[in-house]
């Protein structure tokens, strides 16, 4: 057999020359695979329940039928390509094994704005202290963040919302740190740090300052 060529053979006992039906519908299901061949990557999605299979239907058949292939938008690049989705901004996102991302701009590149602000005085008088920082104005949206006190990583206390979509095509996100007031009190520098495009922006904030 010659590479990239395939023979497909199908014969009744007794009746040579004569294709079983589950046999030409196997053929006929592998002539639509080739013919979808050329319209980029094939996506499995699963059949709808109410399709019941024939009783004399193979395993085949019946595993095939399951999973019908439905073409993804030429655009969405090579076969090769596992994972392929759209992104909120209708930028194509190629997904890599389980954990490396690529994203296709289509803006550019926008550095986050931050701003940290301290708990307010209402909110101390309360027994609370709240950190909010507010990232603003970045593109694309995947982004990090973290806390420190005196440049020691923070993990208690830290919430992050997902980013959201500006007016203005570029993405906005908010973190928060919940203290108890006699941490806010204990003149530590408290900074939010951003990691954006493996770029950093940091801003920070202590209680004396406040004063």
């Amino acid at each position: 057999m010659k590479p990239g060529t395939g023979q497909v053979s199908c014969k009744v006992p007794g009746e040579p020359g004569l294709l079983p039906r589950r046999c030409k519908g196997l053929l006929l299901l592998l002539l639509l695979g080739l013919a979808r061949g050329n319209q980029g990557p094939q996506a499995l999605t699963a059949a709808p329940r109410s399709r019941t299979p024939s009783p004399g239907a193979s395993n085949l058949w019946n595993i095939w039928g399951r999973f019908p292939l439905q073409p993804r938008p030429q655009e969405a690049g090579p076969r090769c390509w596992p994972h392929v989705f759209w992104s909120e901004s209708q930028s194509p996102s190629f997904i890599f094994g389980s954990g490396t991302q690529l994203t296709v701009l289509g803006q550019p590149k926008s550095a986050p704005s931050v701003t940290l602000f301290p708990p307010s005085s209402e909110e101390l008088k309360a027994n609370k202290a709240t950190l909010v920082c507010l990232i603003n104005d970045f593109y694309p949206a995947t982004m990090t963040v973290a806390w420190k006190a005196n440049d020691t990583l923070i993990t208690q206390g830290v919430e992050t919302a997902q980013p959201s979509k500006q007016s203005n095509n570029k993405y906005r996100a908010s973190s928060y740190l919940t203290l108890v007031p006699s941490q806010w009190r204990s003149h530590k520098r408290f900074s939010c740090q951003v990691t954006h495009e493996g770029s950093i922006v940091e801003k920070s904030v202590s209680a004396a300052e406040c004063s």
